[in-house]
């Protein structure tokens, strides 16, 4: 199985990257470095330097004869988003077109891509299933629901089939320490915590406490990024099998509050979390928690990460 990672000296396209090495595949990382990092580069995948943008580069290394493309180079900051949806634009929907075009000119039928759940919007029942309404309330979230729209024609038209995997809370690190590489401006909650452990940050700011949660503080379904990465594998595997074009949910289908993130971080440094609350965000929805059976039912797929605290003692 021959596999080119598209963003795969990211935080997930790494751990992507290993994960299919372990299982045997030859993987060959596309990725611009723009938010990627060197360190993360496996010995035994190839890379080429490159950006989504370059329709040239990326059709000259799909002509190296790939069996499938997981594509996961789109920016992802929301709050970005929202005041340069221009930019999101050109990288998320023009790259996507690219990377469809090169594999539709190349031959390469199987593509997998990382969607989110911010393609559901505000919530209108838990857990969210892949059957509910999208309405995304960012641009960023837009972008996504516009790729899974954009693959669904390409399917139609060219026949690539592909697998959308709506994450979740993508959280930790590879438990063995293969993956190092962190983000420079982390817009999630862990590793933000992370940077308040080793005193980067003086303080964690908490985005409302007047939810009608169970204490007050926003719900979240965070799941391990190993586990994500598995679910890539899987998925590869499920359409080089002849299997139609799908969408999966992936979470742990546990909600998990901001407090309780605090108290589990506090268990596991065995130190008190320096925390400031502020007023709520526009647009945070009080709980978001993914129904993902589906992903058992069809790629067989579950979380072995299914604690906040082991979560937690791999972010750190």
């Amino acid at each position: 199985m021959k596999v080119l990672v598209i963003g795969g000296a990211g935080y997930i396209g790494s751990h992507v990257a290993k994960a299919l090495l372990e299982d045997g595949a030859s993987v060959t990382v596309y990725d611009d470095l723009s938010s990627g990092h060197k360190i993360n580069l496996f010995a035994k995948a190839g890379f080429v330097e490159g950006s989504i943008l370059d329709y040239a580069k990326l059709e000259q290394t799909m002509g190296q004869g790939f069996d499938a493309v997981v594509h996961l180079a789109a920016k992802k900051a929301v709050g970005e988003s929202m005041v340069n949806p221009g930019l999101y634009a050109e990288n998320n929907l023009n790259g996507a077109v690219n990377i469809l075009n090169a594999m539709a000119k190349t031959g390469v039928k199987v593509l997998v891509f990382s969607s989110s759940a911010a393609v559901y919007g505000m919530p209108e029942y838990l857990p969210v299933d892949e059957k509910h309404p999208l309405n995304p309330i960012s641009f960023y979230g837009f972008t996504k629901q516009e790729t899974e729209r954009l693959m669904a024609w390409y399917d139609r038209l060219k026949g690539i089939r592909y697998t959308a995997l709506r994450y979740f809370n993508a959280a930790g690190y590879d438990a063995s320490g293969a993956v190092k590489g962190r983000d420079s401006n982390p817009q999630n909650l862990l590793p933000i915590i992370k940077e308040v452990v080793d005193g980067k940050r003086e303080c964690l700011q908490v985005f409302g406490d007047d939810y009608d949660t169970r204490d007050g503080t926003c719900v979240r379904d965070y799941v391990h990024v190993s586990d994500l990465a598995a679910a890539h594998v899987l998925a590869i595997k499920r359409l080089l099998e002849g299997r139609p074009s799908a969408i999966f949910n992936l979470g742990t289908s546990h909600g998990v509050t901001v407090r309780e993130v605090i108290a589990a971080t506090e268990r596991v440094t065995g130190k008190p979390l320096p925390v400031r609350f502020a007023e709520r965000r526009p647009g945070d929805p009080a709980v978001l928690v993914a129904a993902s059976n589906r992903a058992e039912a069809e790629l067989g797929w579950k979380p072995r990460y299914t604690l906040i605290d082991d979560i937690i003692r791999t972010e750190l």
